[in-house]
């Protein structure tokens, strides 16, 4: 099939690509040259109910076929992600900025698994049944919600984008789904996707727009009964005071300010090689990077050393070219912003040890948006700088003394999304882990997600858990059945 861009791209609404109903569009911008590629539908309340509507004729249909079929039309989708893993790849770093065999290794393959697991895991979804004093028993059904709404962010399109709608296609809902109006492209190519392997018209609706006239609007449809969000948690607190008043179901995956913990019994070159990319990877515009590192005192000064030299040698280009490790910021706003915080670190009293500075690589990329990678010491837990998600490639370095220590500095933010802690003794290993207040810890690696894990934050990162059975508990109503015999 043929997976071309458009210079208008169009909503994906009952099977059919249709232009949103107020006729206006959105520029969507090339990071790595800073120009205008394509554009979107600034789609609004209208083109929303017209969505729903779709998802209302198919939904009974949908929730009450086989399983069998859901399971083929998944795979299928799956299937032809891989099938057209290169076109989505160049589409994704095109509309993103990271560098092409980024997207090649993680976007695009993670995307075909998410459905794939998904499609498995509906066929292995099991009810509970409870026998009880001989005279009763009880049973649970897991049904479909019904029609809800998918809203995704930019720093991992495809990836993300799927990550929430392969499983609420596999529970039997009807989707309606909003991608980062920053990065929509290879949500627009899925709806071409889902089309080509067969899904039922008005079962997926793909609606873009901004946070403002389409985000809202999916929150506010009183049809849509449940919201499955990831982005920042300012957006994600918006949205808690528009659907917890209307008693919708909510999943929230929010920001994190993550800890890095390192012991100077680790294994120093695995760690060091981990360290560098949870630091940077994606331009550290990933949730779970590592922006906050803390050493033992006892190694700080040569884990400066170290990491400071491999983070100069990081090369930042032209994300197509496969010798560049870091590619484009994902927008001139969000590039403004990264550059604002690296100011304001200097302002806290913050000492820049490398990067920090904008790039102009020359050529096709001369008007891009790119930032080396910086390193700041000297900051305290509470500066603003060690507390607010950056979100960019910019990271602080602090010491620690003691055990006790460590566990002061991770948990001095209002986040608690993820955290990684570098040791060989594993009694200091599950004990910070256990103390941690974090949904999700790695120890001794970093981003090794199972699928069949529960994925999500605590504290200001968020609400509810996504992956595995929590993503099809989350997309199901449990209704108990009690049998007297």
């Amino acid at each position: 099939m043929q997976l071309d861009i458009p210079y208008h791209l169009e909503n994906f609404i009952g099977g059919n690509f249709i232009g949103p109903l107020s006729g206006k569009f959105i520029d969507d911008i090339n990071p790595a040259t800073g120009t205008v590629f394509a554009q979107i539908p600034n789609s609004n309340e209208r083109d929303i109910d017209i969505a729903v509507q779709a998802a209302k004729k198919v939904q009974a249909s949908w929730a009450a076929g086989s399983l069998e079929n859901r399971f083929l039309i998944l795979h299928k989708i799956a299937d032809l992600i891989d099938e057209n893993a290169e076109a989505l790849a160049e589409a994704e770093t095109k509309d993103n900025g990271k560098p092409l065999w980024l997207s090649r290794k993680v976007d695009i393959y993670r995307a075909a698994a998410n459905f794939r697991f998904f499609a498995t895991g509906l066929m292995h979804f099991a009810s509970e049944s409870h026998a009880s004093e001989n005279k009763y028993i009880n049973y649970t059904l897991r049904q479909p919600i019904g029609i809800v709404g998918c809203i995704s962010p930019w720093n991992l399109p495809l990836y993300l984008f799927t990550w929430k709608i392969a499983p609420a296609l596999a529970a039997g809902n009807c989707v309606i789904a909003k991608p980062s109006e920053v990065t929509p492209v290879t949500a627009f190519l899925l709806g071409k996707i889902a089309r080509e392997a067969g899904l039922p018209a008005g079962v997926l609706n793909i609606v873009h727009g901004d946070g403002i006239s389409c985000g809202e609007a999916i929150v506010k449809h009183p049809d849509i009964k449940a919201i499955s969000f990831t982005g920042s948690t300012r957006a994600g607190a918006q949205i808690a005071s528009i659907a917890a008043p209307a008693f919708k179901k909510l999943s929230l995956e929010l920001g994190g300010k993550n800890p890095n913990i390192i012991f100077a019994d680790c294994d120093w070159d695995k760690m060091m090689k981990t360290t560098l990319q949870s630091s940077f990877s994606n331009q550290g515009q990933i949730c779970l990077c590592g922006s906050r590192i803390l050493i033992e005192a006892s190694v700080y000064e040569k884990f400066k050393k170290e990491f400071v030299e491999k983070t100069k040698a990081l090369k930042t280009g032209d994300p197509r070219q496969p010798e560049n490790q870091q590619g484009a910021i994902v927008s001139k706003m969000h590039f403004d912003k990264i550059l604002h915080a690296i100011e304001l670190a200097k302002e806290e009293g913050g000492i820049l040890l490398c990067g920090g500075n904008a790039v102009n690589p020359g050529g096709d990329c001369a008007g891009g948006y790119f930032i080396e990678p910086a390193i700041i010491e000297g900051l305290g837990p509470d500066c603003k700088t060690n507390t607010d998600e950056i979100f960019g490639p910019v990271v602080t370095l602090q010491a620690f003394h003691h055990i006790e220590e460590a566990l002061e500095l991770a948990n001095a933010t209002p986040y608690g999304l993820a955290c990684s802690i570098w040791t060989s003794n594993i009694g200091i290993a599950n004990s910070v882990a256990s103390r941690i207040e974090a949904g999700i810890v790695w120890i001794n690696c970093w981003l090794q997600r199972d699928l069949r894990t529960p994925f999500g934050g605590i504290k200001n990162s968020g609400v509810g858990r996504e992956g595995g059975w929590e993503a099809l508990r989350f997309f199901t109503e449990a209704k108990n059945v009690c049998i007297e015999y």
